[in-house]
């Protein structure tokens, strides 16, 4: 610091991991078959629930899908679709290169959202910290599963 000069590349954070490490470490992370979506489709399945997994004919690939009652559902990780729980919280170094990935994240998720909401589609967003017990998951999934009941008359042909 000169003269009350605060470079900000100083006060940037260094990683403690070597280029290789980090690359493995993100190498790492699923996409699909996650924790968070393994314990939403147990709940599922355990009270009777069948379901569709990432239908490619989707906008947005949905995680689980439940066809009879036009209801997509995405389970999201707090970080990576930057929820605003404590785990979503954006890090503290490269904030240049993770505040745009984590923004254009979100609105890639609404502009989904909304192009399955326009196709007839109900959508669900489960987020990791909601899936923490399953009192939780209970109280996110139940009230939407209740009120999507179809008829087999009223549902609209698939191809």
């Amino acid at each position: 610091m000169l003269c009350g000069f605060v470079d900000p590349i100083s006060l940037r954070m260094t990683d403690t991991r070597t280029p290789e490490q980090r690359r493995r470490i993100m190498q790492a992370v699923k996409t699909k078959d996650t924790g968070p979506e393994w314990a939403v489709r147990r709940w599922l399945h355990a009270r009777g629930y069948r379901y569709r997994l990432h239908r490619k004919d989707l906008p947005g690939r949905p995680d689980i899908v439940l066809p009879g009652r036009r209801l997509a559902i995405f389970v999201h990780g707090c970080f990576w679709h930057n929820h605003g729980c404590e785990k979503g919280r954006a890090p503290k170094s490269r904030l240049e290169y993770w505040g745009p990935k984590l923004e254009a994240n979100r609105r890639r998720d609404a502009s989904k959202a909304a192009e399955l909401e326009a196709q007839g589609w109900r959508v669900l967003t489960i987020w990791q910290c909601e899936i923490s017990d399953e009192a939780t998951l209970s109280e996110v999934l139940l009230p939407v599963l209740e009120s999507g009941k179809i008829s087999i008359d009223s549902a609209p042909e698939t191809g």
